[in-house]
């Protein structure tokens, strides 16, 4: 048998993949998890074969507790679900050490094998995935600039930024005029949506 641990905050999902997980004869769902400080604790205690866990979650996210159960249980393998995956996030999932990566919208036996596979050793990516991720354009802002536009995000003030980042008020408006510049929009909300958009932020 193959345990899985399967970490959602939405209780409805986890439910429904739960007992579709344990109509398979090699799969049993051996824990539950609603946040991902809970996943690592369930994995901790309940010691999974495969860790099926959401991307975005409360606590720490998919790709946090990736990286945590590298760290406290190697043994688990990592499969990422999610409703709305990114290149980047693709891209970031995979560097922090999980092994598969499976929309939500997937077809009903999907989890299951792609659960078998990673649990031999097999990495899987979802196609349309993969296919956006070899497409995507390249992020063409630097670290700083990305972390400058990440701290605009909610309106915040240039001079709450300039704090944030030990910067001068007019570099923070220098690094969000070369933003928008680059991106080829006129205000640093379409700068946001843009980055957003393509998962650089």
């Amino acid at each position: 048998m193959i345990r899985v641990l399967l970490a959602d905050d939405e209780d409805l999902i986890r439910t429904a993949l739960a007992a579709l997980l344990n109509l398979e004869p090699d799969l049993e769902v051996v824990g539950h998890a609603s946040d991902g400080r809970k996943a690592v604790e369930a994995a901790l205690a309940h010691k999974p074969d495969v860790a099926v866990v959401d991307l975005e979650m409360p606590a720490l996210d998919g790709l946090e507790v990736t990286t945590e159960l590298i760290k406290v249980a190697p043994e688990c393998a990592v499969v990422i679900l999610t409703g709305h995956g990114r290149p980047q996030h693709l891209k970031q999932a995979l560097s922090a050490g999980a092994k598969g990566f499976v929309r939500k919208g997937s077809p009903g036996g999907t989890l299951a094998d792609v659960i078998r596979r990673v649990h031999g050793g097999d990495r899987y990516v979802d196609p349309s995935l993969a296919a956006d991720a070899l497409t995507a354009p390249e992020c063409p802002l630097t670290p700083r600039e990305l972390e400058v536009l990440r701290l605009a995000e909610f309106d915040t003030p240039v001079a709450v930024i300039a704090k944030q980042t030990h910067l001068s008020n007019g570099t923070v408006r220098n690094y969000i005029a070369a933003v928008i510049n680059k991106l080829g929009v006129s205000t640093r909300a379409e700068a946001i949506r843009t980055a957003r958009e393509h998962g650089w932020l």
